[in-house]
């Protein structure tokens, strides 16, 4: 690899309803708006040359890469990569984005959340992605998956102490860019601030 487009999936029918989604079986997919922002992606990335694609399993990030790529399919398919996942909320599947907010606040970022896995579990998983990818022998590499996979990557680039800082929000169906040792720099960063253990879930 020696350039990644990390984008996150348009607008999705979740999205739209304010409902926390970590099960790629209930996904609802795109909202007419997400579709229209996965268009523009494709629009945008137009003139550039890519040469594969990896999604989560998520409906929604594999409708996205679908109309971004374009044309360049079936030469270049989305590869599904579960690691690239959602966050596993468990219990919180379905609730609100304020419950989800809610438990967040009051917990660790290494407490796994009821039935799921931590955010610590997530980052873990998701600089494994990034360290595949790194290995990978195709230059240019079209990423589509979520906002916290992204907005990880974002402030681990800078050397964030934290994940959620400085970037709060990540924009839907927009190419984030990172070259090799920026990402060689994400995954080093996610790994010290994941630490190499989780806590085990109760329920």
């Amino acid at each position: 690899m020696r350039l990644l487009l990390l984008s996150r999936h348009g607008q999705s029918v979740f999205n739209v309803q304010g409902v926390v989604n970590g099960d790629p079986g209930r996904d609802l997919g795109l909202s007419e708006l997400g579709q229209s922002e996965a268009a523009r992606l494709a629009s945008q990335l137009a003139a550039v040359a890519i040469d594969a694609c990896v999604v989560s399993s998520f409906p929604r990030a594999q409708q996205t890469a679908r109309i971004a790529l374009g044309d360049r399919r079936p030469a270049v398919a989305p590869v599904v990569d579960r690691d690239l996942d959602d966050i596993r909320v468990g219990q919180l599947e379905g609730r609100t984005l304020d419950d989800y907010r809610e438990w967040k606040h009051a917990h660790h970022r290494a407490d796994p959340f009821p039935g799921g896995e931590s955010l610590d579990d997530a980052a873990r998983r998701y600089a494994g992605v990034y360290e595949r990818l790194l290995a990978r022998p195709e230059e240019t590499i079209l990423c589509v998956c979520h906002e916290i996979p992204i907005r990880y990557a974002v402030n681990a680039a800078v050397g964030s102490v934290d994940f959620d800082s400085p970037v709060h929000d990540v924009a839907n169906a927009t190419p984030y860019l990172f070259d090799v040792a920026g990402l060689q720099r994400v995954v080093e960063r996610m790994r010290e601030l994941a630490g190499p253990t989780s806590r085990q879930s109760s329920g």
